[in-house]
């Protein structure tokens, strides 16, 4: 079947620097080096690399006007087209369409829903003709009625037998070589790094650790209700079909404020959905950080930003410059877009 681009955010799927300095030139031609290994070996040199490495220096050296106490290096990343990709549609939409046509039959009540019969006829554009609702019930039927650890398993059958319909390869491994790079010098260096995403807060939570070093409690995301009761003769967290916390836009340092209590000192992003989140980083006292992800690569990955239906970057990469956030050139800043 042919996918459309959906023309809103999923985050009901569960349904920048302040002080940011002018960078200098590197003194040498090699890597700075941490633990014997080259810095971000999957990063071309550039300006938006060094700056990124500076302020982390910075805001890590003893004695450092700027340096930050380990228990406050809070590093925020969304997920979604900042950690792995996120196009022609967000993956996880791609979840509930295969959840949906292999459990059909099985869901008789199904049958007067609009959203869900468009979607058993291969017709995801008239699924989502009708707006928010219509990717609710998707959401819905995918997600809700389930325990915690029927979804978990549900996920990770799926991620184990299902490949993107247009690279071929799984979708946990369309992660970003040069971000895992990233999250784990940022670890290297004390900080705390956490996915802040309007996606799932449960879909993601069932891989991220494996895939990027977050453990499930450092996830922050769109989630459902639930209840705990008795089921199949035990206790468990069964999910609602209902919606408990929408993490897009506003919604982020919401989010943000009630999982994880600090002001984040880094926050990275690629659209849009991201801009309160790195705006909510960057405008407070201290050293903070604001990075943008820009996808300008068509021919490794994908190339969009204003008019995109997924991920549209329009308002940051206006008040980029004006704020001091960093703008990364996927094209030109990257050696590689995958593992390996």
């Amino acid at each position: 079947m042919k996918y459309s681009k959906p023309t809103f955010y999923l985050g009901l799927i569960v349904i920048g620097m302040t002080t940011f300095c002018t960078p200098k030139p590197a003194e040498t031609s090699e890597d700075p080096i941490v633990n014997s290994a080259p810095i971000l070996p999957s990063w071309n040199e550039s300006a938006q690399r060094d700056a990124i490495v500076q302020f982390v220096e910075k805001t890590t050296q003893s004695g450092s006007a700027d340096f930050v106490p380990e228990n406050e290096r809070i590093a925020v990343f969304d997920n979604d087209g900042t950690l792995w990709g996120e196009q022609p549609m967000y993956f996880q939409l791609f979840y509930a369409i295969d959840f949906i046509k292999k459990n059909a039959d099985s869901h008789p009540e199904w049958a007067n829903v609009a959203s869900i019969q468009a979607i058993l006829k291969d017709d995801l554009q008239g699924a989502l003709a009708g707006g928010e609702k219509a990717l609710a019930e998707l959401v819905m039927a995918s997600h809700a009625g389930m325990t915690e650890d029927e979804f978990n398993n549900s996920i990770k059958t799926w991620l184990e037998s299902t490949t993107h319909p247009e690279t071929g390869k799984a979708y946990n491994k369309m992660i970003y070589q040069p971000m895992v790079e990233l999250l784990e010098y940022l670890r290297a260096n004390g900080y705390k790094t956490f996915i802040v995403s309007g996606g799932g807060i449960d879909f993601i939570r069932v891989w991220a650790e494996e895939a990027y070093g977050i453990p499930p409690y450092q996830v922050v995301g769109s989630s459902l209700k639930a209840k705990y009761e008795e089921k199949d003769g035990k206790l468990q967290v069964v999910k609602l079909p209902e919606l408990n916390h929408f993490d897009d836009k506003e919604g982020k340092p919401v989010g943000i404020h009630q999982n994880i209590g600090m002001r984040p000192t880094i926050a990275v992003g690629n659209s849009d959905g991201d801009y309160q989140m790195i705006d909510y980083t960057t405008n407070s006292q201290g050293p903070r950080l604001g990075i943008y992800i820009h996808h300008t690569d068509s021919v490794r990955e994908y190339a969009y930003d204003r008019d995109s239906h997924i991920g549209q970057f329009a308002k940051g990469l206006d008040d980029a410059d004006k704020k001091g956030w960093i703008v990364v050139d996927m094209a030109n800043d990257w050696k590689t877009i995958y593992p390996d």
